[in-house]
């Protein structure tokens, strides 16, 4: 059985960092794509970065670009976030997903079909 496991949500100021992970089960991810998405009350989920590990490929949303940073350990089929600089915007659900994604739809939320219980991170201001 596919699943993903996230972690390392809670609760943080301003300016301060959290590192999310997604524990990988039932498959070896480094031909799949990981991706993490966030979704705060009242909005739509939407896409935060993603990582093909196999093609070399990283996207991140232009909202997070320079603090966040995605990266994975084949070894422990694990995909981290590492979030910093973080802003009382950035307050949401995080969630892992993963699919055979090609990396042109590695954005888009559609193309994942395993998906995470979700973390909650809340950045106080």
């Amino acid at each position: 059985e596919v699943q993903l496991v996230e972690s390392g949500g809670g609760l943080v100021q301003a300016g301060g960092s959290l590192r999310l992970s997604c524990a990988a089960s039932g498959f070896t991810f480094g031909d799949w794509v990981i991706g993490w998405f966030r979704q705060a009350p009242g909005k739509e989920r939407e896409f935060v970065a993603a990582i093909k590990s196999s093609a070399g490929s990283i996207r991140y949303a232009d909202s997070v670009k320079g603090r966040f940073t995605i990266s994975g350990d084949n070894a422990k089929n694990t995909v981290y976030l590492q979030m910093n600089s973080l802003k009382p915007e950035d307050t949401a659900v995080y969630y892992c997903a993963s699919g055979r994604v090609i990396v042109s739809s590695m954005t888009s939320k559609s193309a994942y079909d395993v998906w995470g219980q979700g973390t909650q991170v809340t950045v106080s201001s």
